[in-house]
């Protein structure tokens, strides 16, 4: 290389490799602050798309954990209400057996009939008002059934009130076999469950009452059995939800996280090769003046 005047190609050579150092030097700095392997797009582009549906992804689980956790109150709220109703169809059925033996007078029986309509009118109270969010759910409006017609209906969430089960939504997408599930809960008034017209004011009554009452406890038990399969089945998917956001977001960290020691080890490098190129860009902006000296001499 002739030494030259005009042109210092020698620290015009080391300046273009300060540059390239010293971005790669602030690249290393920046990540290793945020803690983000991707910072931007170019990153990585096809790292960044990936990172951000996953991040979409993940954020949608943890709500749909939300939604089976809200679900499972909800199905705890009826239960309870239901177990509240259970205990006075027992004492229904008591009275019901007090009623049809022969050694009360009919005064007395009527004295029994006035607790036994007591108690069904409070079943009715109870399934009408029992409510989680202001979802009524023991009076019929989630059952699936036409109130007329007695004829199985599908939900419906085109307005602004849903008719029908209660739709469950947990998943990220919009598939009824992997995303949600309806929940239905069967009528549990006093009419509902069979009780309607039913008294124990004479003990012809008060007989046929227990059979009444027999299947008024089965079709309450069958609506705490299904309540509770349900509920076993989103705790479940609780547990599936988890595990499959916990995977997802080491995917994602995998992706998007910068690897401290690997980042440190070229920050530093970057470090050194920086140094070395001010030290060379010196040495190279002190060539002219040997030609001056040549000059000079």
């Amino acid at each position: 290389m002739s030494l030259v005047i005009n042109h210092n190609l020698m620290a015009m050579n080391a300046a273009r490799n300060l540059t390239g150092h010293y971005g790669e030097l602030a690249t290393s700095t920046r990540r290793l602050s945020s803690g983000l392997r991707v910072g931007n797009a170019a990153d990585d582009a096809a790292g960044l798309a990936i990172r951000e549906l996953m991040r979409a992804d993940v954020a949608s689980l943890h709500q749909g954990v939300r939604n089976a956790n809200d679900a499972i109150s909800m199905i705890q709220t009826a239960d309870g209400a239901l177990q509240v109703i259970d205990e006075k169809l027992i004492r229904m059925k008591e009275l019901a057996v007090q009623a049809a033996t022969g050694t009360y007078t009919s005064d007395q029986r009527l004295i029994i009939d006035s607790e036994y309509q007591a108690m069904a009118s409070e079943i009715t109270r109870i399934a009408n008002a029992t409510d989680f969010n202001g979802i009524h759910m023991l009076n019929g409006s989630l059952a699936g059934l036409d109130p007329n017609t007695q004829e199985s209906i599908e939900h419906n969430g085109n307005g602004l009130v849903p008719t029908g089960p209660v739709k469950i939504h947990f998943g990220t997408g919009n598939d009824s076999a992997e995303d949600y599930y309806y929940i239905a809960v069967n009528n549990s008034t006093a009419s509902a469950l069979g009780l309607h017209n039913s008294h124990i004011s004479t003990q012809r009554a008060a007989q046929l009452a227990l059979e009444n009452l027999q299947n008024a406890i089965v079709s309450k038990d069958k609506i705490r059995a299904n309540l509770g399969a349900m509920q076993n089945r989103l705790e479940n998917t609780i547990t599936n939800l988890t595990i499959q956001a916990e995977n997802m977001q080491a995917a994602e960290s995998r992706i998007s996280d910068v690897d401290v020691a690997t980042e440190m080890t070229e920050f530093v490098r970057q470090q050194i090769l920086s140094q070395s190129a001010i030290a060379m860009l010196a040495q190279a902006n002190s060539l002219p003046r040997m030609a001056m000296q040549l000059i000079g001499g």
